[in-house]
C-alpha cells in the first residue's frame, strides 16, 4: 500500500535482523488484508496516509470509510522509537516488567500492524487484529522482548457456523506450533476482551496473547507469522457469506448498540490504546481508527427474551468452545 516505514534500502541492509523480518511481515500482512477487503468492496477505495513521528519512526494508516460493504476498515502499520514514557513505563512495569532506566530514560522500539472492520450488514461480524513486537534497552545495556498480537470476532448476530469456522482456523495455526497455545490464547482472549462494567465479552473471542518471550525469539516470530496469515481465511469467507444478506431496520439498531460496546471496551479498556495515548508523539487519528463510523446508546435497553437478540448476549455472558 506505501513504502515501508524505514525504507526498502535499510531493511535490505538489516534483512537477517528480526526486526526487519517483523516489519516486512506486518507490510506484507497490511497488504493482503486491504487487496481482499478491496476486492470485496470494489466501489470503494482505501485514502492511504504514510505519516511520520518527530520522536522517532512513523507508520502507514489504510482506511476505508462509507463503501458498499464496509462502513469503515482500517488497516494501520506502525514503526516508531524513541524514549519510554514515564506513564507508559509504569503501564508495563504493572504487568511485572522490570524495567531499569538509566537516568530516567528507557530507549524502545515498537511496530506492529492493526486493523479493525465495521461492515455495514449487521449479519457480518465486526473484526479485529494485532500484532507487535517490542524491545526495551534497559540501563545496562541488555534488551528486554516480547511479542503480542491476536484476532477476534464480534458479531451482532449469531451465526454457529460461522463462529466454529473462525475458531477452527485460529486453532489450526496455533496447532503447527504447540496444540497448547489455542486453548491458553482463547481462554486468555475471552478475559481480555471483557467489558467489566456490563458484564459481558465484547464479541466472542478468539486468540489474544502479551509478552510472548519464549522459547525463542525465532519461533515466537513462526507463531506470529502463522497467526497473520490466518486472518484472511478465517473472516472473508464470513463476509462474503453474509454481505448480501437482507436485514430489517430493527437489526440495524441492534448492530448500533452493539458498537456502543465495542467503544466502551476500546476507550475504557484497550491496552494499546491506553498505550498508544500515553506514547508522545502518537498518531491520535491511527488510534482511534478503532472506533465505528456509527454506534448508538439507548437508556436502558433490553431484548426481548428467547429473541436473536437475547442469544448473543447470552454467549457474551458465558463464552463458549467453539471446536470441541
Amino acid at each position: 500500500m506505501a513504502p515501508p516505514v524505514s525504507g526498502l534500502r535499510e531493511l535490505r541492509r538489516r534483512r537477517r535482523e528480526l526486526r526487519s523480518r517483523m516489519e516486512l511481515l506486518i507490510m506484507e500482512t497490511q497488504a493482503e488484508v486491504c487487496r481482499a477487503l478491496a476486492d470485496l468492496d470494489p466501489g470503494a477505495s482505501f485514502a492511504v496516509d504514510s505519516w511520520e513521528r518527530k520522536e522517532g519512526g512513523g507508520g502507514i494508516s489504510c482506511v476505508l470509510q462509507d463503501g458498499e460493504v464496509f462502513e469503515k476498515a482500517g488497516v494501520n502499520v506502525s514503526v516508531v522509537s524513541g524514549l519510554l514514557s514515564e506513564e507508559a513505563a509504569r503501564q508495563m512495569r504493572s504487568r511485572g516488567k522490570s524495567l531499569k532506566a538509566k537516568d530516567g530514560k528507557l530507549p524502545f522500539c515498537a511496530m506492529g500492524v492493526s486493523s479493525v472492520i465495521h461492515p455495514k450488514n449487521p449479519h457480518v461480524p465486526t473484526m479485529h487484529f494485532n500484532y507487535r513486537y517490542f524491545e526495551i534497552e534497559e540501563a545496562d545495556g541488555t534488551k528486554q522482548w516480547w511479542f503480542g498480537g491476536g484476532t477476534d470476532l464480534t458479531p451482532t448476530y449469531l451465526n454457529e457456523e460461522d463462529a466454529i469456522h473462525f475458531h477452527k482456523t485460529l486453532k489450526e495455526a496455533c496447532d503447527k506450533h504447540d496444540v497448547k497455545l489455542y486453548p491458553k490464547y482463547k481462554k486468555w482472549c475471552d478475559d481480555y476482551f471483557y467489558i467489566k462494567h456490563r458484564g459481558e465479552c465484547r464479541g466472542i473471542g478468539g486468540i489474544f496473547f502479551d509478552d510472548m518471550d519464549s522459547p525463542s525469539k525465532e519461533e515466537v516470530f513462526q507463531f506470529v507469522k502463522s497467526c497473520a496469515e490466518a486472518v484472511v481465511p478465517c473472516y472473508i469467507p464470513i463476509v462474503k457469506k453474509h454481505c448480501h444478506d437482507s436485514f430489517t431496520p430493527e437489526q440495524k439498531l441492534w448492530q448500533q448498540l452493539r458498537r456502543g460496546r465495542y467503544v466502551e471496551f476500546n476507550l475504557v479498556y484497550d491496552r494499546g490504546t491506553k498505550f498508544g495515548l500515553l506514547t508522545p508523539g502518537s498518531r491520535i487519528e491511527s488510534i482511534l481508527m478503532s472506533l465505528p463510523l456509527t454506534a448508538r446508546w439507548e437508556y436502558m435497553h433490553n431484548p426481548p427474551e428467547s429473541s436473536k437478540e437475547a442469544e448473543i448476549l447470552e454467549v457474551l455472558r458465558n463464552p463458549k468452545d467453539w471446536v470441541h
